[in-house]
C-alpha cells in the first residue's frame, strides 16, 4: 500500500475548528483559565469567542494582575462571560442561525452554559478538556445535562 505524502493529508474540520478554539483561548485576559470556542455549521464558522468580561469593560489581567478578578459565591469569575456564551451571543446579535450547529470548546461546558447551548438548539458539542477536572468536581455536569436532553457531546480525540 502506498503511503500518502504528509503534505497531502488534509486535517478534518473537527481538528481545524478545535485548533482554532485552542488558539482563541490565548486571547483571553483571564489569569486563571483561558478558554476558546468556535461555533460552526456545515464546515463554515458562524462565530468565535473566548472567555472574558463584556467588551468595553476591563481586562482582568490588567485590572487584577496578581489575584485575578473577584470570585462569586461558587468560586467562579464574577465579571466574565464564558467562551461559549461569547460565541453564541455574538452570533445571535448578528442574526446568525445557530440551530443545528456544532460548538467546539477547549473546556467542557459548565451547567449554566449547557442550559444556554440546549436552549439555542446547538446539535453537537466537542470539548477538549474536562471542566470537572478543572473545578475539582466529580461529575461533568454540563456534559451530562446535554447528553440527557439529546445533544451529541464528546471529548475531542475520543472515540464517539
Amino acid at each position: 500500500m502506498d503511503k500518502v505524502p504528509s503534505q497531502l493529508v488534509k486535517p478534518d474540520f473537527d481538528t481545524i475548528f478545535m485548533e482554532l478554539a485552542d488558539n482563541l483561548a490565548k486571547r483571553s485576559h483571564c489569569i486563571k483559565a483561558q478558554v476558546g470556542a468556535v461555533l460552526a455549521k456545515d464546515t463554515r464558522i458562524i462565530s468565535i469567542g473566548y472567555n472574558g468580561p463584556p467588551a468595553g469593560t476591563h481586562n482582568c489581567d490588567e485590572e487584577f494582575p496578581e489575584e485575578g478578578c473577584p470570585r462569586d459565591a461558587k468560586g467562579s469569575c464574577s465579571l466574565a462571560l464564558h467562551a461559549e456564551q461569547n460565541a453564541i451571543l455574538y452570533a445571535v446579535k448578528n442574526g446568525s442561525n445557530i440551530e443545528g450547529s456544532t460548538l467546539y470548546v477547549t473546556l467542557a461546558p459548565c451547567i449554566a452554559c449547557a442550559r444556554v447551548i440546549y436552549t439555542m438548539k446547538i446539535a453537537r458539542v466537542i470539548f477538549l478538556n474536562s471542566y470537572a477536572a478543572y473545578k475539582g468536581i466529580a461529575v461533568e455536569e454540563g456534559v451530562e445535562f446535554l447528553k440527557r436532553f439529546g445533544v451529541e457531546v464528546f471529548q475531542y480525540g475520543s472515540t464517539r
